[in-house]
């Protein structure tokens, strides 16, 4: 009875393919900017704007494979396209392996980013002793070779829990460590802007910069968790109950997810 009067929101949403197109593009012209941005002005050739020119080329992947996916899948439903299945079921392999590749990069540099920009805080005169061109450009290439090489082995052993369970530990370790970044330096520019303010005489209120930095910080993690957390959740749910009649319900909505992870790669740029 309960799975009968679940079952209007077990359809899912149907999200039609104009939508996923659109995203792509808007998510792809504004990367391609920021890209460009931080190429032709030589005042941004630092490790800091290096990896987020890496994030946008990541959120670039998840824009160029989406709209591959969505054109590859339109061309072989109207006929314009006919391919052998195997070659189809190869295309659909790389097409998955580059969605992959781009969500676990896409999830290291911001990492990535947090943690330039702890240091930058936290240890602003060895910055530059620390963070130097040649440690980023290591970084930079592991990150890129560690994703390549953990999408093809997600992409091979998808029906392996212990896959997932990687994946989900991934993650969640991101999360937690943007977290702990985040509110870290939050609570040190409100230690600064207190004692600032009471040096000053009178006294002046700092709520206000303490609104705008928790205000900031919400943003920051709100739009990471809003638009990471569902498919995640998605990929826990295959692990814990992948029969429940519940679960298969939230699989449903698989659609929405993947809009709210090129929506991450709108944000991002902005």
């Amino acid at each position: 009875t309960t799975v009968g009067a679940s079952s209007g929101w077990c359809q899912g949403l149907d999200i039609p393919n104009e939508l996923f197109l659109a995203l792509g593009l808007v998510s792809l012209v504004e990367n391609l900017l920021v890209v460009a941005a931080i190429l032709k002005n030589r005042n941004l050739h630092s490790p800091t704007y290096y990896f987020i020119c890496c994030l946008a080329v990541s959120d670039m992947l998840v824009s160029i494979s989406n709209l591959a996916e969505m054109l590859f899948m339109l061309l072989l439903e109207h006929g314009v396209l006919v391919m052998r299945p195997s070659i189809v079921r190869h295309m659909d392999n790389v097409i998955d392996m580059l969605i992959c590749s781009s969500v676990v990069s896409s999830l290291s540099f911001l990492g990535v980013i947090a943690v330039d920009r702890y240091i930058t805080i936290f240890y602003a005169l060895r910055y530059h002793s620390i963070m130097t061109l040649q440690r980023a450009v290591v970084t930079m290439a592991s990150i890129w070779l560690a994703s390549t090489v953990s999408s093809t082995v997600l992409i091979t052993y998808y029906h392996s829990n212990t896959i997932l369970l990687c994946l989900i530990s991934f993650f969640l370790f991101m999360l937690i460590l943007m977290l702990v970044l985040y509110i870290h330096m939050f609570a040190l520019a409100r230690h600064h802007l207190h004692s600032i303010s009471s040096q000053q005489k009178p006294p002046t209120a700092h709520h206000g910069g303490s609104l705008k930095g928790a205000v900031t910080l919400t943003i920051l993690l709100g739009v990471f968790f809003i638009c990471w957390g569902p498919f995640f959740f998605h990929l826990i749910l295959i692990v814990i109950c992948p029969t429940n009649p519940f679960c298969t319900c939230f699989f449903s909505y698989f659609n929405l997810f993947l809009i709210l992870i090129i929506c991450n790669s709108v944000i991002d740029p902005l």
